[in-house]
């Protein structure tokens, strides 16, 4: 639930990034910097959270959890809900695939 959670709440910062249009048409992918003492959330309201990770439960985070896999994107749609899609988002010369400048 925990892990499901970070990679929801991680899907709302790229998607918060790829949103907002003007950053879409004059700035570049930037990387983002996620600590590996720290859990995201995403709750069942919408809200997003950040906490601070301890060690003693951590057999308890890693069930259920399940690996990211690569050559995801996360969103947000137009109804303000969370999705995220697996496949390439990027073009062969490494330009956003679903950018403005379509």
């Amino acid at each position: 639930m925990i892990a499901h959670s970070l990679t929801t709440l991680l899907a709302a910062a790229v998607v918060i990034t790829l949103a907002a249009p003007a950053l879409a048409q004059t700035e570049e992918a930037t990387p983002w910097v996620l600590s590996p003492d720290m859990g995201y959330g995403y709750t069942k309201d919408g809200k997003t959270f950040s906490y601070k990770m301890g060690t003693s439960n951590a057999k308890d985070l890693f069930k259920g959890a399940r690996k990211v896999p690569k050559d995801t994107l996360f969103f947000v749609g137009a109804n303000g809900q969370l999705y995220m899609r697996s496949g390439p988002f990027l073009e062969d010369d490494g330009s956003f695939k679903f950018g403005t400048n379509r």
